[in-house]
């Protein structure tokens, strides 16, 4: 099961991906990944995006200064601490999230035309059923290693 719930988001990512090579900007996978973030984390920090990410400061600051380049991504000094920077979309960038967004939302209208709404609901309570699974599993692998 949980292999063709990885095939179903390789595809979606696939033809994502494409959607956004097709775009001024020429997106990266992990460029758009990092976008998302920093739109619904405003003022999230570099350590931030690692940490959510798994990839290592290097990587991190190079994906960061591309969207940069790009125009797309501003960094902005911490108002309680100068020597630290928060990470904010620039008009533009906010722009191109929201279409790389109404496209994912096209997608995935695409991927349920074939549910009705009863089944849209089951698959929707199911799978949330399944991550409160995997995440309190995690939080008691936790407990359990620390302790």
């Amino acid at each position: 099961m949980f292999e063709a719930i990885h095939e179903i988001m390789h595809l979606f990512r696939a033809q994502q991906y494409r959607s956004l090579r097709a775009t001024e900007h020429e997106l990266s996978h992990m460029e758009n990944r990092a976008l998302g973030y920093i739109a619904r984390h405003p003022g999230a920090t570099q350590r931030d995006l690692a940490e959510r990410s798994g990839r290592d400061k290097a990587q991190v600051t190079r994906l960061v200064q591309g969207l940069r380049e790009k125009g797309l991504v501003e960094v902005r000094a911490d108002e309680l601490d100068r020597r630290s920077t928060r990470l904010h979309l620039t008009p533009a960038g906010a722009v191109v999230y929201a279409e790389v967004r109404r496209h994912g939302e096209q997608l995935a209208a695409q991927a349920l035309a074939g549910l009705d709404g009863t089944e849209r609901a089951q698959l929707e309570a199911l799978l949330g059923r399944v991550e409160e699974r995997l995440r309190a599993q995690g939080a008691l692998t936790r407990v359990n290693s620390e302790g």
